[in-house]
């Protein structure tokens, strides 16, 4: 079984990652979510829900395989603590594993220069300048609701099921006429209006 560990924070959007970490979980896939935080602490997200962390940075051996590092946004990017984070990014570019990163974890990725050399989108250019000085990514941004290049998929707050679709796309767990039927599905609803 393949892990996808999701970073989680205090305030992360617990939307944002929702539906793709249902699909993922699902009997079959092969894939299991697991969470990971600065410590093991547990984390009140944005929602109200209490989530006790599987793993902390400290745990995090060089020696764990796993297929994907999800990061939702929410307002614990604000918190210097939980940049952290950094040194997973880091690994996990090294090592070819796919980093999605969706609203203000974006804008943490923009601030390291994680999106410097790859095409991605986040909440909006402007947004994404005002909120990482360091970020020099401007001639690879697309104002999309998700972009994936292959080992960094990026999404805007607003773009949860496009951010998921293109993680179920990436990792193999739906394609094609399966994919688009699971993503008309959650966009547009049994009943069209």
């Amino acid at each position: 079984m393949k892990k996808v560990l999701v970073f989680i924070t205090d305030g992360f959007a617990d939307w944002e990652a929702s539906y793709v970490t249902a699909e993922l979980n699902k009997p079959g896939t092969g894939f299991q979510v697991q969470t990971i935080a600065i410590d093991k602490d547990p984390k009140i997200s944005m929602g109200g829900l209490t989530v006790l962390p599987d793993y902390s940075l400290q745990d995090f051996s060089l020696k764990m395989e796993f297929a994907m590092l999800i990061i939702p946004g929410g307002i614990g990017w604000r918190e210097e603590k939980n940049h952290q984070v950094k040194k997973l990014v880091d690994y996990c570019f090294r090592k070819d594993i796919p980093v999605a990163a969706i609203c203000d974890a974006t804008t943490f990725l923009g601030n390291h220069g994680f999106l410097d050399h790859h095409k991605h989108t986040g909440n909006s250019l402007p947004y994404l300048k005002e909120g990482a000085p360091n970020y020099r990514g401007d001639e690879k941004y697309i104002d999309e609701q998700s972009v994936n290049d292959g080992c960094l998929i990026t999404a805007n707050g607003s773009g949860a099921l496009e951010f998921s679709r293109d993680i179920l796309s990436e990792l193999d767990v739906l394609e094609g006429k399966e994919l688009k039927e699971w993503y008309d599905l959650f966009k547009n609803g049994f009943i069209k209006s």
